[in-house]
């Protein structure tokens, strides 16, 4: 078992004071990692991930269960991407070049709702990661993914 350390800075120098933060956060009992760089092709929807219940339950599966840490980078340095995070239902994010979505967990992390108003509670389990490039380029996206 490994403990998978993440660290996200911010900084900024606004009249002269330097703004921001540092959080680090420890995932402890890492065995299995998921890594993997993609390219998606313009125009069409790629999925880079898919999660399950067993890891025999779907060809490629992921655990969804043992899944602790999640992270989706848009490598490309000028394009923008559409990530579809996928449960029962689905959150579609846009990623600027080079930024990056980081989920805490696979199981009980999205939930939809079909208004402005959000309803919390009752999350569903991520099935799918899929992305979209915005342009008409190919898109590179890197997946990191942490299971206990």
């Amino acid at each position: 078992m490994a403990d998978l350390t993440t660290t996200i800075s911010e900084s900024v120098t606004l009249n002269s004071a330097v703004r921001g933060t540092t959080n680090t956060v420890t995932t402890t009992g890492i065995n299995d990692v998921f890594e993997r760089i993609v390219t998606c092709t313009q125009g069409q929807t790629t999925t880079v991930a898919v999660f399950d219940t067993f890891p025999y339950s779907s060809a490629g599966a992921i655990d969804v269960d043992r899944t602790k840490y999640v992270r989706v980078t848009n490598l490309d340095t000028t394009n923008s991407i559409e990530l579809a995070v996928v449960a029962t239902t689905s959150v579609v994010i846009t990623l600027t070049a080079g930024n990056s979505c980081v989920l805490s967990q696979g199981s009980a992390i999205i939930r939809g709702s079909g208004s402005s108003t959000p309803t919390f509670g009752g999350a569903s389990d991520l099935t799918s990661l899929q992305i979209k490039p915005l342009t008409a380029n190919d898109a590179r996206v890197e997946i990191f993914v942490g299971l206990s």
